[in-house]
């Protein structure tokens, strides 16, 4: 058996691994790139394998980072079974085609830029007419039940606990003579999601491939999580600002509307019934079709719940509705709402800020300073959502630069993805531990402390593999080869492009800085003498790069 990874390489997203063995070739995940600029170049790159020799392909969850590049797959000729849980395809018959729209979008809005260059229009990666077709190749199976592929291939899909459908996937292969099983864990569940059971303890495997998103982070507890939530509300509506939460169409925001229908059974005091009946004084807008519609599959599946949300709903008690929730369908109910001066909360996406109607509520929002904008998922480097997150104060939005002076929170506690601490229980849960584990789906810092952590603890050898890189899964498993990509060549010019943007940013800042800072009456001309002493070393700096030395 031969695996080849072809993405989430030591980054969150591009899940795409090329499995290889008895006779077949297969696919698990084909995910698209999220974040900045030269990340999104890649989805545009052509496959590194041959499309007509993919006999199945075997999808995690519905994710865009791992589904999103499945119509680029159908519109290059591939028409075999994309296999996954029932709630997986129910979901990706919403979100591909909400994708492909926002490919459509994205490239108008390029193709204007370039007509006004003289330069020929883009096709987009697809669209949203692309993505629906895709959807034919779609396959259902439930969890728990093993399903041949063939006399030499099975598989079998266990709840992952990450989002509705989700998948932890087991792939029996027998070669030779020889059955040897290798674990795909797609994204971990943080076994305290609200809606969804904790994720499947797996008894055995050979091989296991793992996301590691969080391997050096520990994330506050539930309790904690919901009186932090409660108090940043409070605090904001108290001060008559909105509250403007950043969420994942799918996943998240149907997490949120749970734990706001909850969260009036955490707590029997005078203080907390006072900040309760204060969040619930004001409108929930849901502003998000693609939520509206995913909250609609999330009704429709709540077999998949866990037994405490399944008591709830056999009590009555819809936990995804509640007085005073609003969902906004159309762009000028969206609109409507940043015309309005009345306090509210805001739920909208994307989660990561890049694309979709939140753009507008922060364009709105981020120069409020009574205002908060919370974050409740994870925010992948080079996105405006981690730009926030990691406390830039002024930020661009429709090519317009917003002072950032609302309050901006993170409830790190809402992720979807498990901690560092669940990351080794699920390994420690191994009654026959892997031989050999590969960490993908995580930044390089929280893989290597995550890789010395399972070394240290269970002496489990761990490979943190490069993009590209195959390896034979034999007794002894080494590197055997390496398929390279023009987009990662050019990935590295980009990235250089993307540092000079920021620089000239930096630069501009820094001179109003400078100006407004160090050069008025009451600053010392020994502190001056510093300032020109290091922008002189940074001026020397420049020229060196200019003069190539």
């Amino acid at each position: 058996m031969k695996v080849t990874f072809l993405g989430a390489t030591k980054t969150v997203t591009g899940s795409n691994f090329l499995v290889e063995g008895a006779g077949k070739k297969f696919l698990v995940d084909c995910g698209m790139y999220q974040g900045s600029g030269a990340d999104e170049y890649e989805n545009e790159e052509p496959f590194l394998f041959d499309v007509n020799e993919i006999d199945f392909m075997l999808l995690t969850h519905a994710h865009i980072d791992h589904s999103g590049r499945i119509p680029k797959l159908y519109n290059e000729g591939y028409r075999n079974k994309v296999i996954a849980t029932k709630a997986t395809c129910d979901l990706c018959a919403i979100m591909l085609p909400d994708s492909g729209h926002i490919q459509e979008m994205e490239v108008e809005w390029k193709n204007r830029k370039r007509e006004r260059k003289g330069e020929d229009p883009l096709p987009p990666l697809y669209t949203a007419e692309d993505a629906a077709k895709s959807l034919e190749i779609f396959s259902p199976v439930k969890y728990d039940e093993i399903i041949d592929i063939d006399e030499n291939i099975k598989v079998r899909f266990n709840d992952a606990g990450h989002m509705l459908g989700s998948a932890i996937i087991e792939v029996w292969v027998t070669e030779n003579g020889k059955t040897e099983k290798i674990v795909f864990t797609g994204d971990l569940g943080n076994n305290d999601i609200p809606l969804l059971s904790p994720p499947t303890m797996i008894e055995d495997a050979d091989y296991l491939v793992m996301e590691s998103t969080y391997g050096n982070r520990l994330h506050i507890r539930n309790d904690d999580k919901a009186s932090l939530f409660l108090d940043i509300v409070y605090e904001t509506l108290e001060k008559g600002g909105t509250v403007v939460i950043p969420s994942f169409a799918v996943g998240r925001t149907q997490e949120i509307l749970y734990e706001l229908n909850r969260i009036k059974e955490e707590k029997h005091d005078e203080e907390f019934y006072k900040k309760y009946k204060r969040l619930m004084s004001v409108p929930v807008y849901v502003d998000s079709p693609l939520a509206i519609s995913a909250t609609e599959v999330f009704k429709e599946n709540m077999d998949l719940f866990n037994e405490e949300t399944q008591k709830i709903i056999n009590s009555g008690d819809n936990p995804l509705e509640f007085n005073g929730l609003k969902f906004t369908k159309t762009a000028d109910e969206s609109k409507a709402l940043n015309a309005s001066n009345e306090s509210a909360i805001i739920i909208s996406a994307s989660g990561m800020c890049e694309v979709g109607r939140i753009k507008h509520h922060l364009k709105h929002h981020l120069w409020e300073p009574n205002s908060t904008i919370l974050f409740v998922g994870y925010q992948a480097p080079g996105t405006l959502g981690r730009k926030l997150v990691d406390g830039e104060k002024k930020v661009k939005i429709f090519g317009e630069e917003i002072a950032v002076n609302a309050r901006i929170e993170y409830i790190e506690g809402y992720s979807g993805h498990a901690d560092q601490e669940w990351l080794l229980n699920f390994v420690y849960s191994f009654i026959k531990k892997p031989s050999h584990i590969f960490l993908v789906h995580g930044e390089p810092e929280g893989q290597v402390v995550l890789k010395q952590k399972i070394e240290e603890n269970t002496e489990i050898p761990v490979i943190i593999p490069d993009f590209g890189e195959s390896y034979d899964l034999e007794e002894k498993v080494g590197m055997i080869g390496k398929v390279h990509s023009k987009a990662k060549e050019q990935y590295l010019r980009l990235e250089v492009l993307e540092r000079m943007n920021t620089l000239k940013e930096e630069l501009e800042d820094m001179s109003s800085i400078v100006k407004e800072e160090y050069l008025d009456k009451y600053t010392s001309d020994e502190e001056v003498i510093k300032l020109k002493d290091r922008l002189k070393e940074l001026e020397q700096q420049i020229v060196k790069i200019v003069e190539n030395k």
